[in-house]
């Protein structure tokens, strides 16, 4: 079994003894906005969403037949928790803005090079020291609380099962964890308790002693396929017995690897919320303009090398919104509409990226618009820009792990042979769809697979099932690139980044105007 705790909702996946996926189920969950840049979950959301995705597959597949429980989680996304083991107000969800500053302000006490070397990670407000620091600055009854921060993953893990850990590749998002020496990094986690001295110097701040236990009680780091039996209680809830809940890994690395995803030089690229490119390398890799970020993997001797893009599907769900329209039919116009004939749009709408671009002062904008386009033109816009933002991070990794590579896609629009297609085109490499029936829930076939790894060695011969990228072929779902086409990318790709430049340097502009007017 294989449980994905997503940002929008909780999927859920069993699979057979052949890999074969014998039940599926998923269920939803609100992200709560109570102020510009906030987004926040309650935890206890999270918990009766397991319960009920656990209840459906039970319906599909009997809970006595189940083996293990793998999990894969969002990151990074941070939960207090308290003396007695329970979460301390709502969890803070990556997409979060509200410790931006903060960000900055412990990259740079740390020193921002030394740290990317140091974590693989270009920290910012996102990552959970920050984000803690921002709650101890603005809610200081809550962080005096705190006796540990976990992220979301780690905190389902420990409901379950009673004991609190991480994995490597959830350990990156905490903003203090050491890739090669696999642990927490006393010099960061030390720093970070210096930067809470700093902040609790203003009146009703916590003090920096509670900041300081919660960084001294950060979960152990354990591998991916650690793990300890389902608590007693939700065991008989389920009527499972204590089976074994498998520690896992962060949803990109799980994504991947349920993707097919495995072997250096492949590429997984997988649309959900946000957008991750990750192509897989067997050796620590460092970028000196830290264009990527580097993940520790499920399997040992492989590294991720990561871009993410921020806004891809929640800008398609904005963009429906905003149009009257259904997501499907925003696709669908997009498809339908000429990619030459639609004004440029800047996609950077969280703000912020993440990408090869990594820069949170990024704002999207739609340049070249006149009365002759409509909304078919906006919605094509999009995903124009969506295709050649991927066209800048997939050029990063050819520069990286050799070029040539093909993309192997999944999940939300990048599910549509006309997405296939255009970023086929745009990046002149091939585009493959896996060709099993799936329903973009490859982070939790991830979950699964390390699970059948932990308790039983994986499949005979100790490989993963074939499905996933090894099936694309035989269903016939790969682009491959157009040479006339491409040359047409490449001008949509000068429009795009001479827009991007333009609009840089006028929106500087009009930051430091209104930073004179107040």
């Amino acid at each position: 079994m294989g449980l994905d705790l997503g940002t929008s909702g909780l999927k859920g996946i069993a699979l057979g003894s052949s890999g074969a996926i014998l039940g599926r189920a998923s269920a939803g969950y609100p992200t709560h906005r109570p102020e510009v840049g906030a987004y926040e979950q309650d935890t206890g959301d999270w918990l009766r969403a397991v319960s009920v995705v656990l209840a459906r597959l039970g319906a599909i597949v009997p809970s006595g037949r189940w083996r293990a429980l793998g999990l894969s989680g969002m990151i990074p996304t941070l939960v207090t928790i308290g003396a007695d083991g329970r979460a301390l107000g709502r969890a803070v969800t990556w997409q979060d803005s509200r410790a931006d500053d903060l960000g900055d302000s412990f990259r740079s006490r740390c020193g921002a090079s030394e740290l990317y070397r140091l974590t693989g990670q270009w920290v910012d407000g996102r990552y959970l020291v920050p984000m803690f620091g921002r709650i101890a600055r603005d809610s200081a009854s809550r962080a005096c609380a705190a006796r540990v921060i976990a992220s979301a993953k780690d905190y389902l893990f420990g409901w379950l099962t009673g004991e609190l850990a991480t994995d490597p590749s959830t350990a990156s998002g905490y903003g203090c964890y050491a890739l090669e020496a696999g642990r927490w990094s006393p010099a960061v986690v030390a720093e970070a308790a210096a930067f809470g001295v700093g902040l609790s110097s203003a009146p009703g701040v916590a003090s920096s002693s509670s900041l300081a236990s919660a960084l001294a009680g950060l979960p152990e780091v354990r591998p991916s396929v650690s793990w300890r039996p389902l608590r007693a209680e939700v065991a008989g809830q389920l009527g499972c017995g204590p089976i074994p809940v498998v520690l896992g890994a962060a949803d990109s690395v799980l994504g991947a690897l349920g993707l097919g995803v495995r072997e250096p030089g492949q590429v997984g690229y997988i649309a959900g919320t946000s957008t991750v490119i990750l192509g897989i390398s067997d050796r620590l890799v460092f970028d000196p303009s830290h264009r990527f970020l580097v993940t520790p993997l499920a399997e040992d001797g492989r590294w991720g090398v990561e871009m993410d893009l921020l806004a891809t599907g929640s800008a398609i769900d904005w963009l429906a919104g905003v149009l009257g329209l259904g997501v499907p039919d925003l696709v669908k116009l997009a498809a339908e509409a000429d990619p030459f004939r639609s004004p440029v749009l800047l996609p950077y709408l969280s703000p912020g990226e993440q990408g090869a671009l990594w820069d949170p002062s990024l704002h999207g904008a739609i340049v070249g618009l006149n009365l002759g386009h409509g909304r078919e033109h906006l919605a094509r816009a999009l995903v124009n820009g969506i295709v050649l933002e991927s066209r800048r991070c997939l050029a990063v990794l050819d520069e990286t792990l050799g070029s040539g590579h093909a993309v192997w896609v999944a999940g939300g629009s990048a599910g549509g042979a006309s997405f296939r297609r255009d970023l086929a085109d745009a990046t002149r490499r091939a585009v493959s769809m896996p060709g099993d029936d799936d329903f973009s829930a490859y982070s939790a076939r991830g979950a699964a697979l390390i699970a059948a790894l932990a308790v039983d060695g994986g499949w005979p011969g100790g490989a993963f099932p074939a499905g996933g990228a090894a099936s694309a072929a035989a269903a016939g779902r790969a682009a491959e690139p157009d040479e006339a086409r491409a040359r047409r990318w490449d001008e949509l790709w000068v429009a795009h980044e001479a827009a991007r430049l333009a609009f840089h340097r006028l929106s500087s502009r009009a930051d430091l105007i209104v930073r004179d007017v107040n």
